[in-house]
């Protein structure tokens, strides 16, 4: 690594942990439909506004030891993870692509994933500020960072016309997410009418439209089969360590976006090795 790399990689890896602070905002009001502007950050137990001393990413934590100044109530051991999480992975993205529009893109997605994985696990909720927020973003971004058109490349190459890359991204963006989201959709109502029972929520439909709408087809299959495949471990696993049955409800979103966070960084490196 040579020396002018150092300064980049930590400032990244600093906004990282300060944007890793406003996750966990999100992460904790979006879900019961808080404002995350106002009030000030505060104790859950005794509702001390919390200073901005005691609010520095993952050192704070350190340094109070895991609780409150004032009433002493423990600080959730998640705070300190998302912050540590997203801030290395802005570091790795920036060491990978350096300030870059595709970096920067990753760094979005990134960090939305991490709110979705955590609000999921915690609430069973996927808040539609990331699902739909994130549909759109991803739309409004096709045609500047260019999708490579995947599997629309052949019904394309009928009408025997070059299109413009940026037409190209645009069509794969759109039909990725109307097709696998619509695709999920059905598979769900087949699953509620042949069971009775909801095996998949409506938020997972989003949050998979989402990610048709971020990366196209190609990346977004290969989240849904390793997420379904880490999902099946993990469902098997809470079955017979954790003694839960099989009616256990699982957060499927959680797997789906740690898979998305892995495939989005990884998935070619994956997809090589593989083949």
């Amino acid at each position: 690594m040579t020396l002018i790399l150092i300064p980049g990689l930590v400032i990244a890896f600093l906004f990282g942990l300060l944007v890793g602070s406003f996750l966990n905002v999100c992460i904790y009001r979006w879900p019961r439909d808080e404002s995350v502007v106002a009030p000030r950050s505060h104790c859950r137990s005794c509702e001390k506004v919390v200073a901005w001393y005691d609010n520095l990413p993952v050192l704070s934590y350190l340094m109070l030891k895991g609780r409150c100044r004032h009433c002493q109530a423990a600080i959730a051991p998640f705070y300190p993870i998302v912050e540590l999480l997203n801030g290395l992975f802005y570091a790795y993205i920036f060491l990978r692509y350096g300030i870059d529009p595709v970096g920067l893109k990753l760094a979005l997605f990134v960090s939305m994933m991490l709110v979705l994985v955590v609000t999921d696990w915690q609430e069973y909720i996927l808040p539609d500020e990331i699902t739909i927020g994130g549909l759109i973003i991803g739309w409004a971004l096709s045609p500047f960072i260019h999708l490579d058109g995947g599997p629309l490349k052949l019904p394309l190459l009928l009408f025997e016309k070059q299109y413009p890359p940026w037409v190209v991204s645009v069509m794969e963006s759109f039909a990725a997410a109307i097709v696998i989201g619509g695709f999920l959709f059905l598979l769900g109502e087949v699953y509620f009418r042949l069971r009775q029972v909801e095996g998949l929520g409506f938020g997972d439909v989003k949050m998979v439209a989402m990610m048709g709408a971020f990366w196209g087809f190609g990346d977004t299959f290969m989240t849904m089969i390793l997420g379904s495949i880490l999902g099946s471990v993990a469902g098997i696993g809470i079955v017979l360590l954790a003694r839960k049955g099989w009616n256990y409800a699982l957060p499927f979103g959680s797997y789906l976006g740690a898979t998305a966070i892995v495939v989005a960084l990884w998935g070619d490196d994956i997809l090589s090795w593989y083949l």
